[in-house]
């Protein structure tokens, strides 16, 4: 794709990016290599306005190995290896690699993020489909995710962690600040996070602990303990191995999404000990034998 310098004028560019433009591509320029030629010249924020201006291209880049200080492809990025960006990569579709992938600011991608190792962020990860690995997905700040989020390790977001898929790791899932998903989330150890709230199920083989409120449209399911500093909702039933606690004043409410008739059936609420503050649902002092209890396929 031919850049011409009118049309990223009309784009409304700084008046600083323009003029290196002008200095350098009298007539304009390929897409791509006006994208290289930024990064070269250290003008990454410059890279990142024009690729958000001008979208992807299906550009293709195979490589064995990337070990780059940044990285702002229009296309796809595929990689026999590893990638290492010290600052940033961005790219406009999708990210695959049979390694791992790290990067000191920012992982961003188009599309899809898909590795067979580690994806780590000493910022953040952006995605606008799927973020699945092989190993772990981490980042130090924010993770923002189109798709679902599948982590065979641990599934750790320093800041805020949102997607509108299904979010999934065979270890823990911890976020610092709030979780916000659009579909389901599972961990088959602990889920840790400052409040969380998931449309669907909310699902943990170890315990599940929130800072703030914790919210699920269809049923909560632990292996042990459910506890939030605020309070705990759920549209169906609430099912702990161990005991269920909501913050002090705050109440645990089962079955909001269900007829109270059905209680007994669908907003089964299910722990060591009855919980304190439960307003709502059918209490059940036998402990959850299946999935189903907490609103699960």
């Amino acid at each position: 794709m031919h850049l011409t310098n009118s049309f990223v004028k009309a784009k409304s560019p700084c008046t600083a990016g323009f003029r290196w433009l002008l200095r350098h591509y009298r007539e304009g320029g390929d897409y791509q290599r006006l994208l290289d030629a930024l990064v070269a010249e250290g003008r990454i924020g410059d890279a990142c306005w024009l690729i958000t201006q001008f979208g992807p291209t299906n550009a293709v880049l195979v490589t064995d190995s990337l070990d780059v200080d940044s990285l702002v492809f229009s296309g796809s990025v595929e990689v026999r290896g590893n990638i290492e960006a010290t600052t940033l990569i961005r790219v406009g579709r999708s990210i695959r690699a049979s390694g791992s992938v790290r990067a000191g600011e920012a992982i961003v991608a188009g599309d899809e993020i898909r590795v067979d190792g580690n994806v780590r962020s000493d910022g953040q990860i952006e995605a606008g489909g799927s973020i699945r690995a092989g190993w772990g997905i981490e980042a130090e700040r924010d993770i923002a995710c189109g798709g679902e989020i599948r982590a065979a390790w641990t599934l750790r977001a320093g800041g805020a962690l949102k997607l509108e898929g299904n979010a999934f790791a065979r270890r823990d899932i911890v976020v610092g600040e709030s979780l916000q998903c659009a579909k389901g989330v599972h961990a088959l150890g602990d889920i840790v996070a400052g409040a969380l709230r998931a449309d669907h199920g909310v699902r943990a083989g170890g315990s599940i602990l929130c800072a703030g409120h914790l919210e699920a449209g269809w049923g909560i399911l632990a292996g042990q303990r459910i506890v939030a500093e605020g309070a705990i909702k759920a549209g169906e039933s609430i099912n702990a191995g161990d005991d269920i606690r909501a913050g002090g004043g705050y109440g645990i409410f089962a079955g909001l999404n269900v007829r109270s008739d059905s209680w007994d059936c669908c907003a089964r609420v299910t722990a060591r000990t009855k919980p304190t503050g439960l307003m709502s649902g059918s209490w059940d002092d036998r402990l959850p034998g299946s999935e189903q209890a907490a609103g699960f396929e």
